[in-house]
């Protein structure tokens, strides 16, 4: 889904006004470390439930796999909390920003895969709007923008030499359950997922919730909670999850 516009003029004025300026977080979850991009530099942000979901988790001596990991908001907050972060970011853009955070923070936790995750290997085509590039995406169901990049998808269970996960987030734009598909044997060991919701509109949510919702309880997944709200999610009340996103434990 196209960007609201309050997200289109926020970030307007990041990316024109502040986008090369580095600076010292002082809200959020991130506070106090530094960074470039975004208005983490003003004193206050909204309280949000994804805020708060994160606060509450503890992710000491975890290993996090961060799929879509845009520029490093979230690998940054898992790399200051978690034994290990990988993060996946196949937008050049994003991932040239993203390691500019890593490295800013002088973390040396973090691991940057610079591929997309699928249900199996290809190349495609990532369309995005220079405006709102964490909206990058493959799936041609919610993709927009003028802008194109070739990438490279690789497979969960295809990546070497890592730690297992305890916890991913995946938030892919509308890619999420492709990105379960090719993580079959990964998911065997039950980490805690993270995703995020989309879709080209409120009926499109609700169907593509209700297809991940029943691939996790395909898989095992009984404990599924929609976390802004903490509701218990089913295949049969999934509609319920199609605004926010799905926390799932085995």
């Amino acid at each position: 889904m196209a960007g609201t516009l309050k997200h289109r003029i926020v970030s307007w004025v990041s990316a024109n006004l502040f986008d090369h300026v580095t600076y010292t977080v002082r809200n959020g979850l991130n506070q106090g470390l530094r960074r470039k991009g975004g208005l983490g530099w003003l004193p206050t942000e909204h309280d949000t439930p994804e805020l708060r979901f994160w606060k509450a988790l503890d992710l000491r001596g975890k290993v996090v796999y961060d799929v879509g990991a845009f520029q490093g908001i979230l690998t940054i907050f898992y790399a200051r909390n978690a034994r290990a972060v990988v993060a996946w970011e196949p937008n050049s853009r994003n991932r040239r920003r993203l390691m500019e955070n890593v490295k800013l923070n002088q973390f040396s936790n973090v691991i940057v895969r610079p591929y997309g995750l699928s249900s199996k290997a290809a190349q495609a085509e990532m369309r995005f709007d220079p405006l709102m590039s964490g909206m990058a995406t493959v799936d041609s169901g919610v993709a927009s923008g003028s802008e194109h990049e070739t990438i490279e998808l690789r497979t969960l269970d295809g990546e070497q030499g890592l730690d297992p996960p305890d916890l991913i987030k995946i938030d892919v734009e509308g890619y999420e359950l492709e990105v379960l598909k090719g993580a079959a044997r990964t998911l065997e060991r039950r980490p805690d997922l993270f995703l995020e919701m989309h879709g080209a509109d409120a009926e499109d949510k609700r169907r593509r919730v209700r297809a991940i919702t029943d691939h996790l309880w395909a898989l095992g997944y009984r404990r599924i909670l929609h976390a802004e709200t903490g509701a218990q999610i089913t295949p049969e009340n999934s509609a319920a999850a199609a605004q926010g996103h799905l926390y799932a434990r085995a």
